[in-house]
């Protein structure tokens, strides 16, 4: 195997990315009240999403050590890749950088690349695809991660919440201005920034109201449409997330499309019924 591409679990993996044995996943975890889970194969969803809904307490998330990067990059692979959430938002992106080093000190020289998605969840699973069509191509490794990162800096990230109650447990909106907006029915439109940041894009009264509005957002940011995957991701919402990608494909025209659950730790601030759109 002359590559692998280290993914932290905030990313979903396709089935077909799994049975490739390029791809590997480096699980956070989050402490919910005196509950310790972590983001792998033992992970159970509904009963995440339970204890987050009861606890009146903000989650706490843990990033996979350094030590645990520097193991992934210690392998077969002559190339190792990671990709981690957004810098901004998680310290998986500098614990898999001291990784790195780690694996320097103790291993000795190796090509190893850390890439900040300056996203989450499909964001990250787009751009591991990325690296390996880069590294199915031929290309070397210093023009695998000129191309990857210009690939993130052409990169939007969109999202509809069903509900405001994580970002409120988190600070990332007060309370009264949440519970405001839980009373009146109204759902956030969302987006990524380029330092991959959360923004505010808009609002609308009702979720179907605000994923049309997130629809439009995506067709006037997209650029060379034909270019790129659309991927969708949906939390316990299957039906909802398959009529966002048909009312997408009626208005742009992707080269492919990738549908995925938000399985891990990612639903958490999906929530049930949140809807993610990276392209």
């Amino acid at each position: 195997m002359s590559y692998k591409i280290i993914v932290d679990s905030c990313g979903e993996l396709t089935e077909d990315m799994k049975r490739s044995g390029h791809f590997e996943t480096a699980s956070l975890s989050i402490d919910i009240d005196e509950h310790h889970i972590v983001d792998d194969e033992t992970f159970d969803q509904k009963r995440f999403l339970a204890l987050i809904a009861q606890s009146p307490h903000s989650p706490k998330s843990s990033c996979p050590s350094p030590e645990a990067y520097m193991e992934g990059y210690h392998c077969e692979a002559k190339r190792v890749y990671a990709v981690t959430l957004s810098a901004e938002l998680s310290g998986s992106y500098n614990s898999a950088v001291l990784g790195k080093n780690l694996y320097h000190e103790e291993y000795g020289d190796k090509e190893i690349y850390v890439f900040n998605s300056r996203s989450a969840s499909v964001g990250e699973t787009l751009i591991a695809l990325k690296i390996a069509e880069c590294e199915e191509a031929g290309m070397d490794f210093e023009e695998v991660v000129r191309t990857v990162e210009g690939y993130i800096e052409s990169q939007h990230t969109y999202f509809v919440l069903e509900t405001l109650e994580t970002l409120r447990k988190n600070g990332r909106l007060k309370g009264i201005k949440s519970l405001m907006a839980s009373a009146l029915n109204i759902k956030p439109v969302m987006g990524s920034t380029p330092q991959g940041t959360i923004c505010q894009l808009g609002q609308a009264r009702g979720i179907k109201k605000a994923l049309a509005k997130m629809i439009d957002e995506v067709v006037q940011g997209v650029k060379k449409p034909e270019e790129k995957i659309l991927a969708i991701s949906h939390c316990n919402c299957p039906e909802r997330a398959q009529k966002v990608k048909e009312m997408l494909l009626e208005r742009i025209s992707p080269k492919d499309v990738i549908l995925l659950d938000t399985a891990g730790i990612s639903s958490m601030y999906a929530a049930d019924g949140g809807i993610i759109v990276v392209v």
